[in-house]
């Protein structure tokens, strides 16, 4: 079974605390004061992570996507987003903010991108000045990242929880750019379960918030079908990988995650599946699948 096969055994998940809905009223409210909005998206679940109510409430302001994470995505099928975003007029610049990857391509693309709004300024007078961006995206795709490693330095608290960074904070890059980094924003319901099951695989959703067990089986049913080889060599399984929760138990015993009388500790074997996922330890995935199938053979 993989989360497509039998969609009604996805758990419901819904999270949207008091503060998100804060957070979009200050997108709305300082909208105008920027050149181009910059919006991140996990490259693991580029269509999963893009929020539709930034996009409703973006606009035809300009945009540059950032497929962030992308040292753990599938590289063919990465190359394939970035076409599609390409042929909807949208630049999407595949980036490791940990490493720095991509980084200098992104400026470049966040400066050609706000160049006709700056030179406009500057034929009607006004001292060239740097291209103002509003930094968006949902919680955990690595905003507080980036920005430390656009300026240079930890300007922003980074933690590896869902919804930290809450306060709208503007910061210098330089002479290029000028960032508004606003809070993570998740929308209101999730009208798509399988959306939702994406967001708290990738950890986009906090765990405390749903049925952590029922999501695990459902990630490693999904592992056994569309990367195998990744989920046997790391937890160095043999013979046919059956199911969701004979994987777990299997897990388990190779880890040692063992109780009283030999019985596998569930729990434990479930937070060593999320981190390895999560960490890039089971390989390199996409989840959302790109719209053409064909395409990804031309990336290869």
């Amino acid at each position: 079974m993989t989360d497509n096969d039998n969609i009604i055994d996805i758990p419901s998940l819904q999270w949207y605390p008091g503060h998100m809905r804060k957070a979009e009223r200050l997108v709305r409210e300082n909208l105008k004061l920027v050149d181009v909005v910059i919006e991140l998206l996990d490259a693991r679940i580029p269509l999963s992570s893009a929020n539709p109510v930034l996009r409703e409430i973006v606009g035809d302001k300009p945009r540059v996507i950032v497929l962030n994470k992308a040292d753990l995505a599938d590289e063919a099928a990465m190359r394939v987003w970035v076409k599609c975003f390409a042929a909807q007029g949208i630049t999407a610049v595949p980036v490791d903010a940990v490493k720095g990857r991509g980084v200098k391509e992104l400026v470049q693309a966040i400066a050609q991108c706000a160049k006709p709004k700056t030179d406009k300024l500057v034929q009607h007078g006004a001292k060239a000045r740097a291209a103002r961006c509003m930094i968006l995206g949902i919680p955990n795709v690595g905003k507080s990242s980036l920005i430390n490693r656009l300026s240079g330095g930890s300007k922003t608290k980074v933690e590896n929880r869902p919804g930290v960074t809450r306060a709208k904070q503007w910061i210098r890059i330089g002479t290029q750019l000028e960032l508004l980094d606003m809070p993570g924003i998740l929308w209101p319901k999730f009208e798509d379960r399988q959306t939702a099951l994406h967001l708290a695989y990738t950890g986009a959703i906090n765990d405390n918030v749903y049925d952590v067990a029922s999501v695990v089986l459902l990630l490693l049913d999904t592992l056994r079908t569309k990367y195998p080889s990744d989920l046997k060599e790391r937890y160095r399984l043999e013979g046919e990988l059956s199911n969701g929760a004979e994987l777990l138990a299997a897990i388990g015993r190779k880890r040692g995650c063992l109780r009283a009388g030999g019985r596998i500790d569930e729990e434990k074997a479930q937070q060593i599946v999320l981190t390895d996922f999560r960490s890039g330890r089971l390989g390199r995935v996409m989840l959302d699948s790109p719209p053409s199938i064909s395409l990804i053979e031309d990336a290869r």
